[in-house]
């Protein structure tokens, strides 16, 4: 009788030991991919309309930015310089470019002094038709990017972006780029409401 017990308890014991090393593992796993591979997020506000609405739920993409190259019109979410909370946009001007805004429009040059004759004109294709791009609130109008990004949101009358420090107001010293360590990720899907993959 004490040896089936003993037997009972043994087994008691180990099946507990297996559902308690299941759960960490589980536990592990969910935390690896988290912080490693894919981070969700909601979208908070309407700047990233229409592309994004407010409340749609998004899978961050962690590992191909560290692996592959951005690529211009990629939406990445990072943390700016000297903020806390994530922002959500869209990379515009790429590593080594000059962009300058001018009439609403934007244009992609080789140097600072380039007349808009010799730059390039972006077409955004994913924006409705007649959006104005505008730098009334932040005076700025040229960008000379570096080793680093210049990024908007879609929804170009709501928003603090590149052109404004990711504030109300910039100067030309301002800090308007991101760093690559600012980067989380680079938007891979969204899950909710609609379902719809982003590279």
């Amino acid at each position: 009788m004490n040896k089936i017990l003993s037997l009972r308890i043994k087994n008691i014991a180990l099946d507990f030991f297996d559902l308690v090393s299941f759960f960490f593992f589980v536990i592990w796993v969910v935390w690896f991919i988290r912080f490693f591979i894919f981070n969700p997020y909601t979208v908070v506000g309407k700047s990233m309309e229409p592309t994004f609405q407010e409340s749609d739920f998004i899978i961050v993409d962690k590992i191909t930015p560290r692996i592959w190259t951005l690529h211009r019109w990629d939406i990445i979410v990072f943390v700016p310089e000297w903020k806390d909370l994530p922002f959500i946009k869209r990379i515009i001007g790429m590593p080594n470019e000059v962009v300058k805004i001018r009439e609403g429009n934007i244009y992609i040059c080789e140097d600072v002094d380039d007349e808009i004759d010799a730059c390039n004109r972006l077409v955004e294709y994913y924006l409705p038709n007649n959006t104005f791009t505008s730098t009334a609130m932040c005076k700025i109008d040229t960008f000379d990017l570096w080793e680093w990004f210049l990024v908007l949101w879609d929804n170009r009358d709501r928003s603090t972006d590149s052109r404004c420090c990711f504030w109300l107001w910039c100067t030309q010293d301002g800090n308007y780029v991101v760093y690559e360590r600012n980067l989380i990720g680079k938007v891979a899907l969204r899950l909710y409401p609609h379902l719809s993959p982003f590279w």
